[in-house]
């Protein structure tokens, strides 16, 4: 029986409301902006700064980590928050019975057997038409924040994994929500934990 679940998503996806509507189903407590909480109280950073790097690259390449300032053992800012979230993740998963949104939690987690990994994505149109509702923006602006943000995660998931953001061979299910409709994906999320 799997009992934890880790979900990565496309932005505007729904990966995150089927998450925390999965996670209140069954009964399990859900971690996606609280990691923030626990992170900042133990680096003294503020929960700004951290939900922009805890997930985010810094910019738009991969390489610009190399640009990032370094301290005597050659670790960067963006390290040691990654390195927190890292051990935050793992405590968590020792408590057992939660859902994990974002941040690397499959990959950190990928030693463990009660664990089961989902990727949420979608189709353009419809991942576009929720953020535009969602945040209030123009069609245009709705794309180039999907744009950014996934290409942001996607970055910052091979610098700290070294493996391809969303690559099938990471997850134990990757369901486009834009077919199947947030329900079915989490019946099948359901169906697969046991």
């Amino acid at each position: 029986m799997k009992t934890i679940i880790t979900i990565s998503r496309e932005f505007g996806s729904g990966g995150r409301f089927i998450g925390e509507t999965l996670a209140k189903e069954l009964n399990f407590t859900f971690y996606d902006k609280n990691i923030i909480e626990q992170v900042a109280k133990e680096t003294g950073f503020s929960k700004e700064y951290i939900a922009e790097r805890g997930e985010y690259a810094p910019t738009h390449n991969r390489f610009s980590y190399a640009f990032v300032g370094r301290n005597a053992q050659c670790g960067s800012v963006d390290d040691y928050i990654y390195q927190k979230q890292r051990n935050i993740i793992r405590d968590i998963a020792e408590k057992g019975n939660c859902v994990i949104v974002g941040r690397c939690a499959d990959y950190i987690l990928q030693d463990r057997t009660d664990v089961l990994n989902v990727f949420i994505h979608g189709n353009e149109e419809e991942k576009c038409q929720r953020i535009m509702k969602l945040y209030e923006k123009s069609r245009k602006e709705a794309l180039a924040m999907m744009k950014d943000t996934d290409k942001k995660r996607s970055i910052n998931y091979a610098y700290h994994t070294e493996q391809k953001w969303g690559d099938t061979r990471n997850y134990a299910l990757c369901m486009n929500s834009s077919i199947l409709g947030y329900e079915t994906c989490m019946e099948l999320i359901k169906k697969s934990m046991e």
